[in-house]
Formats: C-alpha cells, structure tokens, sequence
C-alpha cells in the first residue's frame, strides 16, 4: 500500500509538473479543455467568467464565436479580434499566460 501510494504521487506530481510546463493551466484551472459535450462547454463558459471577468452571457457568446476556451479568454481579457487573439496565442505556443501578459 505505501509503494502504491508513493507511486501515485509521484505520477501526479509528474503529471501536474508537465501541464503546467506545456501551458495547459492557469494558475489552478485547467484551461485547455477541448469542447467535446454539454458538460464540458458548461465548463468552458464558467471558466472564461472567472479568468476573463464577464458576466455568463458575454462568456457563452465569444466562447461560442471563438471556438476554444483559451481564444475567448485572450480576446476578452486583451481586447482583441478572435483572429487577432488566436495569432497571439500561436506566437508563444499556445501558452495562456504569456498571451495575456507583454504589450
């Protein structure tokens, strides 16, 4: 039992170590959730109200024209075209936190 946990712990300190490294959170949310179902998009809308600082509606409706999760938060939070808030995302890797940060 104690190697199993130890085991465990481990993989999940590994695991959380390379999501955070490929960009995948911010701070404690997982924020490359791909919009597969109803539960998930219910998911994705609360997630742009907290990180973005909108109401529901707002959320819902550039999560719906933009597509993903991390485009809706940049052009809210920075301002920007859908378009505009997806180049920003390719050019540093898809990494929320550095498209939300800089100029």
């Amino acid at each position: 039992l104690k190697a199993g946990t130890a085991q465990k712990l481990g993989l999940n300190s590994f695991s959380t170590t390379l999501m955070i490294r490929l960009g995948k959170v911010h701070g404690n949310l997982m924020v490359d959730v791909q919009l597969t179902n109803r539960k998930l998009e219910r998911r994705a809308v609360r997630l742009v109200e907290q990180i973005a600082g909108v109401d529901r509606d707002l959320a819902e409706q550039t999560l719906r024209a933009a597509g993903d999760l991390k485009t809706a938060i940049v052009t809210l939070r920075r301002g920007l075209s859908i378009d505009a808030a997806r180049a920003r995302l390719a050019a540093v890797g898809g990494r929320l936190r550095d498209a939300l940060e800089g100029d």
